[in-house]
């Protein structure tokens, strides 16, 4: 059933939660640290799970920690329409990454409810554990736990820095459900997020239809060379890792440039040892993270990359070992779902485009299970992961309404 396109969430109702579950974990420049499974994470669940029963919604936690509230449908037996994001935040984050998703489903159901609409099929709105994977890699884990990816006794084992495990760090504040990770069934599964890139806000477009979600290889590369004093090391004798990965980083920009204007690619961690400025490097460490929306393009990329740094090696004298440690496949998401935004950002009368997603969400595991979308709306000059972070009410208010639409349509209004 096509819902009338007079029906809108509450926009002031909606940024006033979004500001409300900011002050909790605030970071030092105006964003949020509200890291997962941290004492603060737990005050944003207890916030949101408050929110969630004075709707009327029932809550549920599964073994990982996620949060599943239903909004009852008027039809037992049919399968629920799921919305939802993250609460849990980057170390710097910003107020927005996550949280837009999360209370943009509480929204939907707040409206709902005051405008006295029934649906058939059940809402389940969604907070997944750990979408940032800042303290427990990788990012995505309890969704890739429901969608089958991960195993469950392989999650609880990720450490944090201080050697604290996910599982252990669970039990501590109080969200280790019971319920069996995966066992739900789902009609559908929505998601809006901050585009975290520059494409709507330069278009000026106010919606983004997320058609494909990038996919992604996180390489470890260690090389190695001779640590030597760098005063007195001719420079015929050197054996230089450091100068290794900075051929290597070139290589990377080349190959990434050499597939535009979709790929990507850079060095994102480095690790230098001894990392004294008088030592030529003896063994360096870095990450490289390559990512398109074809898999033959990321196959590719990888294939020039392990060529070309193993040539760079052989006639620098260097040792090179690659180690993948982290990836996944490009995303298509449903058909359906996806005309299910962009029908009701036409009928709406939003400006929007076609997207495909450069950052890893929730929603690419959950594709894996159930027909998927995603809904986004700009942000300020594409920034995200930084406390910076800014959108406005206005696009808060656009993306969510476009959500709403595509998701009460979906779950099929009764009265």
């Amino acid at each position: 059933m096509i819902i009338s396109s007079n029906m809108k969430i509450n926009s002031e109702r909606l940024w006033e939660s979004l500001m409300e579950m900011a002050k909790i974990g605030p970071g030092i420049a105006g964003g949020n640290n509200r890291q997962t499974l941290t004492d603060d994470d737990a005050k944003g669940r207890e916030l949101f799970q408050q929110w969630c029963e004075s709707a009327g919604m029932s809550m549920a936690v599964d073994q990982m920690g996620t949060m599943f509230a239903t909004r009852a449908g008027t039809d037992p037996d049919a399968l629920p329409v799921y919305v939802g994001s993250h609460l849990d935040t980057q170390p710097t984050g910003g107020k927005y990454d996550g949280v837009l998703g999360v209370l943009s489903g509480l929204e939907i159901v707040r409206q709902l409810n005051e405008m006295k609409v029934k649906t058939r099929h059940p809402i389940v709105v969604v907070n997944w554990t750990n979408e940032e994977g800042s303290r427990f890699a990788p990012a995505m884990v309890a969704s890739g736990v429901f969608a089958g990816v991960h195993t469950l006794q392989w999650a609880y084992d990720r450490e944090d820095s201080e050697g604290c495990k996910l599982g252990d760090e669970l039990k501590r504040i109080g969200w280790l459900g019971d319920e069996e990770v995966g066992a739900r069934k789902m009609k559908a599964f929505f998601e809006l997020h901050i585009e975290q890139g520059p494409i709507l806000e330069k278009e000026n477009k106010e919606v983004g239809v997320v058609t494909h979600g990038q996919g992604l290889k996180w390489l470890e590369v260690t090389v190695t060379g001779k640590e030597s004093h760098t005063g007195s090391t001719p420079m015929p004798m050197r054996c230089n890792a450091g100068l290794g990965m900075a051929k290597i980083t070139q290589l990377v920009d080349d190959i990434a440039w050499s597939h535009a204007p979709d790929a990507v690619g850079a060095i994102g961690h480095c690790d230098v040892y001894p990392n004294s400025r008088n030592i030529i490097p003896g063994r360096v460490v870095f990450t490289i993270d390559f990512r398109h929306p074809l898999k033959e393009t990321i196959a590719d990329m990888e294939a020039r990359l392990r060529a070309g740094a193993e040539k760079i090696c052989q006639q620098m004298g260097l040792g090179l070992e690659i180690e993948q440690v982290g990836g996944f496949d490009p995303v298509e998401f449903d058909a359906g779902c996806v005309d299910a935004v962009r029908n009701a950002a036409g009928r709406l009368g939003y400006s929007h485009r076609d997207l495909v997603s450069g950052a890893g969400h929730d929603a690419c595991w959950i594709n894996h299970v159930a027909p998927t979308a995603m809904v986004m709306c700009p942000c300020v000059d594409g920034l995200s992961h930084n406390e910076a972070e800014e959108i406005t009410p206005q696009w808060a208010a656009a993306g969510t309404n476009v959500l709403f639409h595509a998701v009460v349509e979906t779950a099929e209004i009764v009265s």
